[in-house]
């Protein structure tokens, strides 16, 4: 494994990461694709996660140096709690999620995210189920408009910050939302976060105009997602005529960690095979003639050229 320093922290995450979901037949995410009310509400577990597929992708992650690993909803929390406990970590690793219903669109305004009292409840509710006493990341993902509904809203979520950290209730704070470039801007100039959360991906790569360097000038780690663009790059694959998902999946990470901002990319997979094949990609992480090939040949079909057009339009509206 390649581990690298998270912004102006102490501490070092490996370059490939693990996310918390576990996958359907049809390959979408369960919990979110199951139903997804029940996947939001706090306190709901579904059955059947943390399972034997799932324990082995985790003893192969630590086999392999893996440190960082984020979960979502309460299903996956409650499995990893679980999970850890039944195979302690050989090594210190660092754990991320969310505060359940606050996040996104989940609540408006996000107003509860910024009321102390309602945002500690939730992290030790949260920590219970990690069966941890203290979180790693903690993920501050609000939308535009609770900064358009309330002028004093970062004042409060910065407040929020030093008190749990105060209080040995998280050890970093991470900036995330879903409303773009100005948003991103403004949660990292507030100066109470100590990473970036975000898409990145060949379709979704607006964060290298300005987010990753204003990141970089800040001291913040960057920690990316959605490498695969949610099992959209193989469905352009095979328009491109390129079948061999492993190649994409590795050119994928390739291009991700070719961008010296980004401190770890998550690679989620509930498959032992696909995280070994992933892992592959550390033997080289040289952006080389053929891997460029590959993806100007992505970049030529229908279904690429929509996504990036959607994405594009997304990550910079202003509205």
């Amino acid at each position: 494994m390649i581990y690298k320093q998270l912004g102006k922290s102490e501490i070092e995450l490996s370059i490939i990461s693990m996310g918390g979901h576990e996958y359907l037949a049809d390959g979408r995410s369960r919990g979110f694709n199951e139903n997804f009310e029940l996947a939001t509400r706090p306190g709901y577990v579904f059955e059947g996660f943390g399972q034997d597929r799932r324990k082995q992708v985790l003893q192969i992650a630590f086999d392999h140096g893996i440190n960082f690993f984020d979960v979502t909803q309460d299903s996956e929390k409650e499995a990893l709690g679980r999970n850890l406990k039944e195979t302690p970590p050989p090594y210190e690793i660092f754990i991320q999620t969310r505060p359940e219903g606050m996040v996104y669109t989940y609540d408006p305004y996000n107003a509860r995210m910024a009321r102390y009292e309602d945002l500690k409840t939730e992290v030790q509710r949260g920590l219970k189920l990690l069966r941890r006493e203290c979180l790693d990341f903690l993920n501050f993902a609000f939308m535009k408009s609770a900064l358009d509904h309330d002028p004093e809203y970062l004042d409060k979520i910065r407040r929020n910050i030093e008190l749990l950290k105060k209080e040995g209730l998280i050890r970093f704070a991470c900036a995330d939302t879903f409303s773009g470039e100005e948003t991103y801007l403004h949660q990292i100039r507030a100066g109470c976060f100590d990473a970036v959360y975000i898409s990145f991906n060949f379709g979704d790569d607006g964060a290298t105009r300005k987010v990753f360097q204003e990141a970089a000038r800040r001291g913040l780690g960057v920690i990316t997602r959605e490498a695969f663009l949610k099992g959209e790059l193989y469905k352009m694959g095979d328009e491109a005529g390129i079948p061999d998902r492993g190649i994409l999946s590795k050119v994928a990470l390739k291009w991700n960690l070719s961008h010296p901002e980004v401190t770890t990319v998550l690679a989620g997979t509930n498959n032992p095979e696909h995280l070994l094949r992933n892992l592959e990609t550390l033997e080289s992480l040289q952006w080389t003639q053929a891997d460029q090939e590959i993806l100007d040949r992505i970049k030529k079909t229908n279904r690429f050229k929509e996504v990036d057009d959607r994405k594009t339009k997304e990550f910079f509206a202003r509205a």
